[in-house]
């Protein structure tokens, strides 16, 4: 990909701490870092006659923060279209999305993730936390490399140009009383918590654009004297940890059939709760759970448009931002891959829900899509227009027919992840005119469902 000029000239940019967008921005950038950030008033611009900007890239529209997609499963893609007609709730279509899952193997995963994750850049995510449990063979044997899942999604995301937390998930069991995991799910397991952890420790990646974290997959998956070596060995790397959480009433009243509490309270009570972790949905929690997770500081990522399409429900949003718990976004099913969509769809379930509009200011949704979805995939130097942030910088247009005649501050109400223009990840472009550079998105998608939907 062809290396960023140093300077770029924003028409609007999102700027930190402002509540709407500045005009007039000039971004300087250097080795994929942010050196420069100056609003052009009156007073900064040179006599006239003098253009001091003219090696400086314009830059139509409105430049955001990159987006992070906190919560994906690339593989889910595949069901787009496929799922959404039929009637039945999350368990029926979990059984479409096994089948799936059974016929892949890590070239199928590469071509598929790779479109995927392209598909994402198109939608001015920079970076994405995939929560990946696709570890072995159908049958549940070892790949003789047991990583080769993950590292056919590190090589993914290196071709999209974007940067990846893969978040290896910890799959033991497939119910809270501890099942045995049967058919399509063999592929997850790993034994046990002590064998997830080694097989973890093993992959180490070199490349600057991944990072590895790891995932309780939920209390239905992890059994409870098991949940603190997962815990533990995220804690002792410093690094990301996240688990689905309260996703369907059934896995609540289940959790508290065999063990007397909430699935938060059982996540407390082992360790999994902390500053580092991320709960997943967090759709049906009680006013006791939003106060733990609030004063353990675990952050939640909603993930609205999956949550709706499976029937789940619509988490308290507001109440969880009340109780100081930072809100993240995640695209999840691949329903669609549109942070603008998650984003102002917190807003809107909000109103739904409370016949009352104004609960999240436009700046707040910025917020969950960027700077605190990079926090959450242990990217905390991203997500900010600064000096010294990693230089990710969406383009939007604002002359298209969604956006046009919008105010810049009104975008989260308007525009699509078709209206970006331009995305640049660690100071290099990625898209430009709305064109992945290196990647043919529709045509890949269309081999690479193929190859994993036919009969």
């Amino acid at each position: 990909m062809p290396v960023t000029p140093a300077r770029w000239l924003a028409e609007y940019a999102w700027l930190p701490e402002h509540a709407e967008p500045t005009p007039d921005v000039l971004i300087e950038v250097e080795d994929g870092r942010i050196t420069a950030v100056t609003p052009l008033t009156p007073g900064s611009r040179p006599p006239a006659g003098v253009d001091v900007y003219a090696d400086a890239v314009p830059l139509p529209g409105l430049t955001l923060p990159g987006l992070a997609n906190v919560h994906s499963h690339a593989f889910h893609r595949a069901l787009r279209g496929r799922t959404h007609g039929g009637r039945g709730d999350f368990w029926t279509w979990r059984d479409q999305m096994y089948a799936v899952a059974d016929r892949l193997d890590p070239d199928t995963y590469l071509a598929l993730a790779r479109a995927v994750y392209a598909e994402m850049a198109l939608a001015g995510i920079t970076c994405v936390g995939e929560f990946h449990y696709l570890h072995h063979r159908p049958d549940g044997g070892a790949y003789d490399d047991p990583n080769a899942m993950g590292a056919a999604l590190v090589e993914a995301a290196a071709h999209a140009g974007i940067r990846l937390t893969l978040l290896d998930a910890c799959y033991l069991t497939s119910s809270v009383d501890g099942q045995a995991l049967a058919g399509p799910q063999r592929r997850f397991g790993d034994g046990d918590a002590a064998r997830w952890a080694e097989r973890v420790a093993a992959f180490q990646p070199a490349d600057s654009h991944v990072r590895v974290g790891a995932a309780v997959h939920s209390v239905r998956a992890v059994p409870a004297d098991q949940l603190r070596t997962v815990a533990d060995w995220a804690r002792d790397r410093r690094a990301p940890l996240h688990v689905h959480l309260s996703e369907q009433p059934a896995e609540n009243d289940e959790c508290r059939a065999v063990h007397g509490r909430t699935p938060t309270a059982l996540l407390a009570e082992h360790g999994v709760l902390g500053p580092d972790t991320t709960a997943v949905h967090a759709t049906h929690p009680t006013s006791a759970d939003l106060t733990v997770l609030g004063d353990s500081r675990t952050g939640v990522c909603l993930c609205p448009t999956t949550e709706r399409d499976l029937a789940d429900g619509i988490g308290p949003a507001r109440r969880m931002a009340d109780a100081g718990i930072r809100l993240s976004l995640g695209s999840d099913s691949h329903a669609v891959i549109d942070l603008f969509e998650e984003a102002r769809a917190v807003e809107l379930d909000e109103r739904l829900r409370t016949r009352r509009r104004g609960h999240f200011a436009p700046a707040d949704l910025l917020t969950a899509a960027s700077v605190t979805g990079h926090a959450a995939l242990g990217w905390a130097d991203a997500g900010r227009i600064a000096v010294g942030a990693r230089a990710d910088l969406v383009t939007v247009r604002l002359d298209g027919p969604r956006t046009a005649g919008v105010p810049p501050v009104g975008l989260f109400f308007a525009a699509t992840a078709g209206d970006v223009a331009q995305v640049l990840v660690d100071g290099r472009v990625v898209v430009a005119e709305g064109q992945h550079l290196s990647v043919d998105v529709p045509a890949e998608l269309a081999a690479a469902i193929e190859a994993v939907t036919r009969q």
